[in-house]
């Protein structure tokens, strides 16, 4: 369960009664869109449906039995969500926003790239100046994924950009590859990968652009310092520098 401090309320009227649950604001508009795959149980702060849940009064067991056919408080949860509005107060939505904008900094961060400097990622700093430049207004109430085809359209007349993703050739020397590579594969999307007859490793990863300089930086960690790296166009290409 998730505190009442994180929790918003999702009300229904029907029938002449109100009800009322409290839930985590994301998990609701999951539910709302039947994209909710999580365990209910995580996502609500009580396990019970109210009259009016700020003074903790419940309805009546035949107005549930009325309008949902059950007194079960599990089963009548997402029916509320589903049918009812989503109550939010002032405060709670600056925090959504606040939070969303966060993670749609961070997703773009992540993928987009300048095409103007050889397609190097763009710095968090730079993408939230933009959009505040290009005066974008994140929705607290949309799925960050579904706000970014939005961002970028507005953040390309202030910044050249791009999502793009990159495909790197790296080789660890054998007194790092065992224990290396298996942190370096787990970055992107493994292409193919070699050992070769003197223990060393070779990997092609494809992962966002914008994730290059973190990449280097980690298999710089992993192997202090001593990988090869390049970035290819054909994956059927193991050479590295």
């Amino acid at each position: 369960m998730i505190s009442l401090d994180e929790a918003v309320t999702a009300r229904l009227e029907s029938h002449g009664a109100r009800f009322e649950v409290l839930v985590d604001p994301d998990a609701a508009l999951a539910i709302k869109r039947d994209e909710f795959d999580g365990d209910l149980e995580d996502v609500i702060a009580a396990e019970d449906v109210f009259e009016n849940a700020s003074r903790g009064d419940r309805p009546a067991e035949n107005d549930l039995e009325k309008v949902f056919d059950t007194t079960e408080p599990l089963e009548i949860i997402p029916e509320v969500i589903k049918e009812g509005e989503i109550q939010i107060t002032a405060e709670q939505r600056r925090e959504m926003q606040e939070q969303k904008r966060k993670q749609l900094i961070d997703t773009i961060t992540r993928n987009a790239v300048n095409p103007q400097m050889d397609n190097a990622p763009h710095p968090p700093e730079r993408i939230e100046n933009a959009l505040e430049e290009a005066g974008f207004t994140v929705d607290p109430m949309e799925p960050v994924q579904a706000q970014v085809d939005d961002a970028l359209d507005a953040l390309r007349p202030v910044i050249p950009i791009r999502f793009e993703e990159v495909t790197v050739a790296v080789q660890v020397p054998a007194e790092h590859a065992g224990s290396a590579q298996a942190q370096i594969r787990q970055f992107g999307d493994l292409e193919r990968e070699e050992w070769q007859n003197d223990g060393s490793w070779i990997g092609v990863l494809t992962f966002p652009a914008g994730l290059q300089n973190e990449f280097y930086n980690e298999v710089n960690e992993y192997t202090s310092g001593e990988a090869e790296t390049e970035i290819i166009k054909d994956k059927d290409d193991l050479s590295t520098q």
